[in-house]
């Protein structure tokens, strides 16, 4: 992360009663987002994302009101949030992963006890919630792998497909992406990650970090041979799953439900519980 970068996150900080803070209408222009609507959805799915880990949503991202003034004196209310260090994490986590900044913010609000917070908190989730938890892991890693492949002489979009490919070729016995995607019964615009249950997605997130361990371990600085570490490690997950006697992930069963739909489902029901619990409220 450069030192500007690094500034503006800090610049935007506050501190209260010993607490720090962000406020997210000021976080919103740092992560390159200039339309609130936008940076809103966001926020939301970092809300399901922290209510997933097992986390309060009101104990990081409280709501507040503001009164901003706008032309010839006139008022109009706003909503804002008072954002953890946690909840920034979350947001920029499933914010643009395109924008160069969100990789820098992933880094900077980066911190170990989410993953403490998952594991305490993921056998009392239902599949669906597991399928997210996951998904959300797994789309952090893959761009911290991405990151490994490109130092290791993986440039193109052609060679990091191939680089990709590889590795689900170690780990699914010889099949490829189009493969999986075939069996899978997919259309053309869906992803395999997000048509996996809980099961296959741990297999694949093992995977992927494994794999980003060792590239950065072993200092790999040629394309070919990232590709055959990736093919070795996915092989290796394979073989740890047999020796255990455990379901391969090409047998495993293609959820219904993708992962958009799952998200959508679960935000729409969060909205509702968060509707009913201010009429509750209200009705005090």
């Amino acid at each position: 992360m450069s030192t500007e970068d690094h500034k503006s996150f800090e610049e935007i900080k506050h501190i209260e009663n010993g607490e720090e803070f962000w406020l997210a209408r000021e976080l919103a222009p740092v992560l390159q987002y200039n339309k609130w609507e936008n940076f809103k959805k966001v926020i939301d799915r970092a809300m399901l994302a922290c209510k997933n880990s097992g986390a309060n949503i009101d104990d990081h991202f409280p709501e507040i009101r503001k009164l901003i003034t706008k032309g010839k004196g006139a008022s109009q209310e706003i909503t804002d949030y008072k954002l953890t260090r946690y909840a920034c994490y979350l947001i920029v986590q499933n914010g643009d992963p395109r924008k160069e900044v969100i990789a820098l913010g992933q880094t900077y609000f980066a911190i170990q006890t989410r993953r403490q917070e998952v594991r305490d908190y993921f056998n009392q989730l239902d599949e669906d919630n597991k399928r997210l938890v996951i998904r959300g892991d797994i789309k952090q890693w893959n761009q911290m792998l991405a990151e490994s492949a490109h130092n290791a002489g993986v440039i193109s979009n052609e060679e990091f497909a191939e680089f990709q490919n590889a590795g689900y070729m170690g780990l699914y016995g010889g099949e490829t992406v189009a493969d999986i995607h075939k069996r899978k019964g997919l259309n053309e615009k869906q992803r395999i990650l997000d048509f996996m249950n809980s099961n296959e997605l741990i297999a694949n997130l093992f995977r992927i970090s494994l794999a980003d361990e060792k590239l950065k371990k072993e200092g790999i600085c040629d394309r070919d041979a990232a590709n055959k570490l990736h093919n070795q490690v996915g092989q290796e997950v394979r073989e740890t799953i047999v020796r255990v006697k455990g379901t391969l992930p090409e047998n495993q069963p293609t959820p219904i439900k993708s992962i958009d739909q799952v998200t959508r489902e679960q935000l729409a029901r969060l909205k509702k519980e968060k509707k009913k619990g201010r009429l509750m409220l209200d009705e005090e």
